[in-house]
């Protein structure tokens, strides 16, 4: 196996563990966090959100990008058909659930908890949270397909 193609391989790997660890520790954080149910620990939390998904969810979805295309290129692996054109299209929509419905969620409550004090949570950011959780769990569901497609290599 030639070097350049494990090279590929860990940058792939390396990419996918930043980005599926950082996806599930993040829900269990804003879980946790939003049960607490108060301000200063909701500000905190939405400031680590943001933090990760910039420090770990970006890079991790680049590392993830470049490893994969370069192991396809190195592998000559056909991108337009079968398992590996699924998971792209997985991943994609993985990505547009995130940057359409996500962010801007994220965005609004960080805005609201920076307003927080020690008195009661606002009903709107509440819902803002149940949404933020319901499409983090719908784009968790094509990541992991993803996943499953480049493990499993089917036909």
């Amino acid at each position: 196996m030639p070097e350049t193609y494990l090279v590929w391989k860990f940058l792939h790997i390396t990419g996918v563990v930043m980005l599926m660890g950082n996806i599930t520790v993040t829900a269990i954080w804003k879980y946790f966090a939003d049960r607490d149910g108060r301000g200063p620990v909701l500000k905190f939390a939405q400031k680590l959100i943001t933090y990760t998904d910039w420090s770990m969810t970006v890079w991790g979805v680049i590392l993830t990008m470049i490893g994969g295309y370069g192991l396809a290129i190195e592998g000559q692996f056909e991108l337009t058909s079968g398992w590996l054109l699924w998971a792209q299209v997985c991943f994609v929509a993985a990505g547009l659930i995130w940057m359409g419905l996500i962010v801007p969620i994220q965005i609004k409550s960080a805005r609201m908890t920076r307003l927080f004090g020690d008195g009661p949570v606002p009903d709107a950011y509440k819902a803002l949270s149940k949404r933020w959780i319901f499409w983090g769990l719908i784009s968790t569901v094509p990541l992991v397909t993803a996943l499953w497609l480049m493990i499993a290599r089917p036909a």
